[in-house]
């Protein structure tokens, strides 16, 4: 009877010990943050950029027009911001835009007789290019 309770003891102190640990687990880990403004909008930026461009996108093999490219990694995108695994638009280029989560394929794009170029490549030149612009002066008023 003695090793009955001194093993019911026993399992109880690993059963408060585990408890314990989990919830430390899970104060420890991180707090799921939103993307910033800034990186909501570039990601935006980029992702209407190439919806406007005229271009065309490959993915695994096949071409579509740049509707149909916007379309697609919106829906990565989402995905992504679900899981919190995007809230930098260097981010959303790295996982959503660059390859194929499925192949493992590079995306790559292509603008009227140019040659295709990876994906990531374009959309990096746009957030630099976008970065870069000087925003208008607060004294000048926005051009209709």
């Amino acid at each position: 009877m003695a090793g009955q309770a001194t093993l019911a003891g026993m399992n109880a102190t690993a059963s408060s010990f585990g408890m314990v640990l989990v919830l430390a687990l899970a104060a420890a880990a991180p707090a799921r943050a939103a993307p910033s403004a800034q990186a909501e909008r570039e990601t935006e930026h980029l992702i209407q950029a190439l919806g406007r461009s005229g271009c065309q996108f490959e993915r695994n093999g096949s071409w579509y027009d740049a509707a149909q490219a916007q379309a697609h990694l919106r829906k990565k995108l989402a995905y992504l911001r679900k899981r919190d695994l995007a809230d930098t638009a260097e981010l959303f280029i790295e996982r959503a835009a660059s390859e194929s989560s499925l192949s493992g394929k590079p995306y790559h794009v292509r603008c009227g007789g140019d040659a295709a170029t990876p994906a990531a490549a374009w959309l990096r030149a746009r957030l630099v290019q976008l970065r870069n612009a000087k925003p208008p002066s607060p004294a000048t008023p926005p051009s209709p």
